[in-house]
């Protein structure tokens, strides 16, 4: 015999589907074609892949179909995509956001070397500075609109020669994961060097490079600590941001009882789990490079861990005030930096200037 509580329970959940149901039939009959980021790491294996290839289909009680692919799987290096998206080329596509700061210097204010130690502090300055990027996207690639903003874990330094701290970077060749990176790294006297992600491995284990930036689960799933031995842990990378757009057109195309169901689904079940899952996804990293802690993917490695000092974060605000805030404002219009004063300035306490 069910009893009240059951009853209420199964009443609710009844609604709730209901509700569901009924509104996926207000939606759009459509089809989305999506070119996700690297196929290998986990942000795409266990969020994008899952969320556009099963969730949206589904949740839209099969209203929306769609076509899921990623840009290494094209053939392509991911800076080009958002270009190829307004132009008609692709309707919905992820990127590291850095990879496409030759098209819009604007996108390279989101994510700077050690602006944010920690990912709440990435996540506020991420929503602060959304609204600006919505505006970016819009100008620079044809009415493009902005649907999310994730991180990779910290991107930070691994090394196949013995370092101690920050300061050891110096006269070292070191893989940069974007413009700002290879800025501050060059500031501290390293030579920042452009290399595709695919290709830092061989790199490293030739001795073409010193050391390579990237998040601590992406090197760990790419096999980084195969051919590294000294990791240090502070996002010199920053985090590396994928965003995820929309072309002008597709956009436009949908109603907006669509565009809102849409809006919500990314949000509740793509951003905010990946966000969720950053602190968890750069532990576990650190924990699999080094074999310090539990690693639930594989076979951990034994990276040396370096520890940062007070003077290691010293030393990287110097440079970021005086190097890498002032380098980045003078490739923008002044309208960029009085509103990255107003949203990242605000939750940071810095202070972008020509």
């Amino acid at each position: 015999m069910m009893t009240t509580k059951r009853l209420v329970t199964a009443v609710a959940a009844g609604m709730l589907v209901a509700a569901s149901q009924g509104q996926a039939q207000e939606l759009d009959e459509t089809s989305i074609a999506y070119v996700g980021s690297w196929s290998s790491l986990s942000l795409y294996q266990n969020f994008e892949r899952p969320f556009w290839e099963r969730h949206l289909p589904e949740a839209s009680g099969g209203r929306i179909t769609t076509d899921v692919t990623t840009f290494d799987q094209m053939g392509l290096g991911g800076g080009e995509v958002y270009r190829l998206m307004s132009r008609d080329v692709i309707e919905v596509t992820s990127t590291v956001v850095n990879y496409a700061v030759q098209d819009a210097p604007e996108l390279e204010g989101l994510d700077m070397p050690m602006i944010a130690p920690d990912v709440e502090t990435a996540r506020k300055v991420a929503d602060a500075y959304r609204p600006v990027l919505a505006d970016a996207f819009t100008e620079r690639f044809r009415d493009a609109h902005l649907l999310a903003v994730v991180p990779y874990p910290s991107q930070m330094v691994f090394c196949n020669v013995a370092i101690d701290g920050l300061s050891d970077l110096a006269g070292k060749k070191v893989r940069a994961s974007g413009r700002t990176t290879a800025e501050f790294l060059e500031a501290l006297g390293a030579e920042g060097i452009t290399l595709n992600f695919s290709e830092v491995p061989g790199a490293l284990q030739r001795g073409v490079i010193d050391c390579a930036v990237t998040g601590s689960l992406s090197g760990y799933s790419s096999g980084w600590y195969e051919v590294s031995t000294h990791l240090y842990p502070l996002p010199v990378g920053g985090w590396d941001h994928v965003v995820t757009a929309m072309n002008g057109k597709k956009w436009a195309s949908l109603s907006t009882e669509t565009q809102e169901w849409l809006t919500a689904e990314i949000r509740d079940n793509y951003e905010n789990p990946v966000w969720e899952s950053a602190v968890e996804e750069t532990r576990e990293g650190i924990a699999c490079l080094t074999g310090e802690g539990e690693c639930t993917r594989g076979d951990p490695g034994n990276m040396v861990l370096v520890e940062a000092t007070d003077e290691d974060y010293t030393e990287a605000t110097r440079h970021l005030e005086e190097t890498l805030l002032p380098n980045w404002a003078n490739r923008v219009d002044q309208e960029w930096v009085d509103r990255w004063n107003e949203t990242i300035g605000s939750v940071t306490g810095l202070t972008a200037s020509k």
